[in-house]
């Protein structure tokens, strides 16, 4: 069964096609001819279907569930649905490019209304960064990636460092990335600059995603050992697959046979 909603066009030269599709019980956002964006099984919506989005929450390996998070790209809301439902002492703020994303992520992917801990904005992700004035996140979620890679103001140096300027002491910046995308490195090192080599990056065992977590202090090089234990714990928690994070961090970041590097 195939939706396609209508065009949507805030300027002429500013339009974006969704595609949504429903097979097996699981409905896909696409963008026009793009990968799928996001997935949801209709008889359970707040499961994270897609890897990379289980991903983002290897964050909390390293540190607690953040008090105030932001989130650039809302796609179908997935990330949005499970931070609402299991991070019940997270205020999270979305903002999304299109007003069209926001109104199917609503109405057909069940994203719930705004309320004291979801706050969903339109506008432009780069620039309410810059205009967050003194206010600060402990996490900073950017899922912004499309066909053509991630929008030139989201992936420059100026924007990595505001988006630091803007976390708390102990916070972290995560990135969706694609490792197949010419400009891997080059966002990486980027990263790697801005955070003073406090980066890490956990492979998703799905299609290339890379999820980038930047972190404003380092991570005192954990023990494999110990990050095994926080991973039972937190599985049992939040009943996300953590002792395959720990495992797959091991494929692309510093480590020895004892410790993670960062």
């Amino acid at each position: 069964m195939l939706f396609r909603s209508k065009r949507f066009s805030k300027r002429d030269d500013d339009d974006i096609m969704i595609d949504v599709s429903e097979e097996g019980g699981v409905r896909k956002l696409h963008f026009g001819n793009d990968d799928t964006q996001s997935a949801m099984k209709v008889n359970a919506p707040n499961e994270l279907i897609l890897a990379y989005s289980r991903c983002v929450f290897g964050s909390l390996l390293f540190l607690e569930p953040p008090q105030k998070m932001l989130l650039i790209g809302l796609g179908g809301g997935s990330i949005a649905k499970w931070v609402h439902e299991y991070l019940p002492n997270t205020h999270l703020t979305c903002v999304e490019l299109f007003q069209q994303v926001v109104n199917v992520a609503r109405s057909m992917f069940f994203l719930p209304p705004d309320d004291e801990r979801l706050e969903v904005i339109t506008g432009d992700g780069a620039a309410h960064v810059y205009n967050m004035a003194d206010e600060s996140v402990d996490m900073i979620m950017m899922d912004a990636y499309s066909a053509t890679g991630i929008a030139a103001p989201l992936a420059s140096t100026d924007f990595f460092t505001a988006c630091k300027n803007k976390l708390t002491d102990n916070g972290v910046l995560a990135v969706n990335l694609w490792s197949i995308d010419r400009r891997f490195e080059q966002y990486c090192a980027q990263l790697s600059e801005v955070f003073e080599g406090r980066l890490i990056c956990l492979p998703a065992r799905q299609k290339g995603n890379v999820i980038a977590f930047a972190f404003m202090r380092g991570q005192n090089s954990p023990q494999w050992e110990r990050l095994a234990d926080k991973a039972k714990k937190l599985e049992a928690q939040y009943g996300l697959e953590f002792a395959e994070f720990v495992s797959d961090l091991a494929r692309m970041n510093p480590h020895n046979d004892r410790r993670l590097f960062i």
